[in-house]
Order: C-alpha cells, then sequence, then structure tokens
C-alpha cells in the first residue's frame, strides 16, 4: 500500500514545483475603466524580515511584498513598485509613505523610494496580503528596474517608529521574476 503512494507524492512534487516556477510570470490586463494596459506580475514577490531582527524583539516574523507595475496609457508608460507591509504582531513597522522610509539595496547600492499615487484604475494590479498591512505605491524608472533585475542582491529598509531599521530579504532568487517582467514589458538592455 505504501508504494502504490510513492508515484502519488512525486507527481504532486512535481506539480507544485512547476506550478511555483511560473507563479511570477508576468500578467497584462486592461483596465475596462479607464483603457489602461497594467503590467504586472501574477503575484507580488515575497520577502520576509531578517532572522536578527525578529530575535532581538522576540515578536512574530513581519513580511513584506513587491510587484514591478507599468502603466500604460495609449503609449505613454509609467513605472512603480507595489508595496505591502505585514507586520508579524499589530505593532505597525512605521509609517512606509513617510519621506525616506524605504531603501531598496542592491549589488550597486541603495535607492531610497519615493511614494506616489497610483493612477485611477478599476482595481489594483496586486492585493494586499493581510488587513492590518499597510500599501503603497513608489515612483520607479526603468533604469531601476533594470537595476533591480540585475542585481543578485535585493534587500528591503524599512525605517521603523524607534528610527531603527527593518531589514527584509526575499523568499527567492527575485533576478529572474524580475528579468521576466522586464521581457515581457519589452524593456531591452537599450
Amino acid at each position: 500500500m505504501r508504494l502504490s503512494l510513492i508515484p502519488v507524492v512525486i507527481a504532486g512534487g512535481l506539480l507544485v514545483a512547476c506550478a511555483g516556477q511560473f507563479a511570477n510570470k508576468p500578467a497584462e490586463v486592461l483596465d475596462e475603466r479607464t483603457g489602461m494596459t497594467v503590467g504586472a506580475l501574477q503575484a507580488p514577490v515575497e520577502f520576509v524580515e531578517s532572522a536578527q531582527n525578529s530575535a532581538a524583539s522576540g515578536k512574530r516574523i513581519s513580511f513584506a511584498y513587491l510587484g514591478p507595475v507599468e502603466w500604460d496609457r495609449s503609449g505613454e508608460l509609467t513605472y512603480a513598485l507595489w508595496i505591502h507591509v505585514a507586520p508579524g504582531n499589530d505593532k505597525p513597522v512605521g509609517d512606509i509613505r513617510s519621506e525616506g522610509a524605504l531603501t531598496v539595496l542592491l549589488d550597486d547600492g541603495p535607492s531610497v523610494l519615493v511614494p506616489s499615487d497610483a493612477p485611477a484604475a478599476g482595481s489594483g494590479p496586486y492585493q494586499p496580503i493581510a488587513s492590518w498591512g499597510q500599501t503603497s505605491y513608489f515612483t520607479i524608472n526603468v533604469e531601476l528596474l533594470r537595476r533591480m533585475a540585475a542585481s543578485r542582491k535585493l534587500q528591503l529598509d524599512f525605517r521603523a517608529q524607534d528610527q531603527s531599521t527593518v531589514e527584509f530579504t526575499p523568499t527567492h532568487d527575485t533576478h529572474a521574476t524580475l528579468t521576466q517582467f522586464l521581457q515581457a514589458r519589452g524593456i531591452t538592455a537599450d
């Protein structure tokens, strides 16, 4: 009886592995209300709070989520990062929209992100993961998107309410996911 379960378990594992490989594949949606084309990932990239931060504070681990967005209004392209922070407890990380609160660390150095508003659309490209979390958009350009995709290191640093830094690292390699997004959006290495 146990031997007959082995092929089922192996097949199930292979299906999960294949599904996970394509989970963050880029998608494109036409917003019928505005006529904009919205390019995004199927699901945002997950980040987890560094073990040092959570161990030092003695609290549950917090998560952050990042998703690139391209809005195409009749050929006028704008880009942003959608970011959602879900604290591991009911204490917020800090106001992610405050000036200098969020920094992206890449191989070639840090970039402080500036909050922005998304264009009015029928629905957002990503949905918040946790109802108690904070969500915001941050303006970026193609150059930063390319740097993020090329970087082997991608870390999000948030300035907490007590002015300490909360570090988040991705739960999987972001290089392939962000490179796929660039390719799907037709962004080349010009």
